[in-house]
């Protein structure tokens, strides 16, 4: 309305005086404690995918890898098999690796150039071009090296592919969560904020990072973010560091005793 008036376009602001009328409203980016999956619940909802008749593998997979490794879903429906390295089925170090480069959010035809439901992007936040490594975990890699094989997929394929080969729908991925949910959660957790998002997989790993005492520097590394925002996200998650941050301040001893003190 101010700008409007400096333009002329309106003689005076319409909008009435004082304090609650100007007032924006403070909001926080902090995670909810409460919509974070425990092993077990993550466990639950996984299993229940992987059992799901219609294309239950080829979700887990996709589930699995935003538990495990932590990208945006939009990252994750990007990624081609030759974005991941898998180590030799008799490697002693099992651990994967996964290059993250890309993004495919959906953001409805009528805004995209090509009329696809899905717009290809550079990562959230990075400079064109960038990228980032992140690691998967053993059980991952598993996962990762029955899917391909199950799916038989090439180099240059999709890793997660929808049931006509393209990009896997969002409908589609937030349908079988929810049904997951349903199914392998008591009443009262469904009901909850716990894992009620798809995107809380990530939002759970990157507090178990944290509170792996992972470096926050590496997490937000491995997350795509910068450091002050992965800690203003997720500070409050941060859980079980109490004891040995006091044993740590102990170790520093206390003042010395003042001359005399009895």
């Amino acid at each position: 309305m101010k700008h409007a008036v400096r333009r002329r376009i309106l003689r005076a602001n319409p909008l009435p005086k004082g304090k609650e009328s100007t007032a924006v409203t403070k909001t926080s980016n902090a995670v909810d404690k409460r919509s974070l999956l425990n092993p077990e619940q993550a466990a639950a909802i996984l299993d229940w995918i992987r059992r799901r008749p219609r294309g239950g593998r080829r979700l887990h997979a996709f589930f699995a890898t935003l538990y495990y490794c932590g990208p945006r879903p939009e990252e994750a429906v990007a990624m081609r098999v030759e974005d991941v390295t898998l180590p030799e089925s008799d490697a002693e170090d099992q651990w994967c690796e996964l290059l993250i480069h890309t993004a495919t959010p959906e953001i409805g035809r009528q805004w995209t150039d090509t009329g696809e439901i899905h717009e290809r992007r550079d990562l959230k936040g990075r400079a064109q071009g960038e990228t980032r490594t992140v690691p998967g975990h053993p059980a991952l890699t598993r996962i990762l090296r029955q899917h391909i094989q199950d799916e038989q997929l090439q180099p240059g394929d999709l890793l997660f592919q929808g049931e006509s080969g393209g990009i896997l729908a969002g409908s589609v991925v937030r349908r079988a969560w929810r049904g997951a949910r349903k199914a392998g959660l008591p009443p009262h957790v469904f009901d909850s904020p716990t894992g009620r998002r798809v995107y809380d997989n990530r939002h759970t790993r990157l507090t178990k990072w944290l509170n792996d005492g992972i470096p926050p520097a590496q997490v937000a590394e491995w997350a795509g973010n910068s450091v002050a925002v992965l800690l203003a996200t997720y500070a409050r998650c941060v859980d079980g560091q109490l004891p040995d941050l006091k044993r740590r301040l102990e170790a520093a001893g206390d003042l010395p005793g003042a001359p005399g003190a009895g």
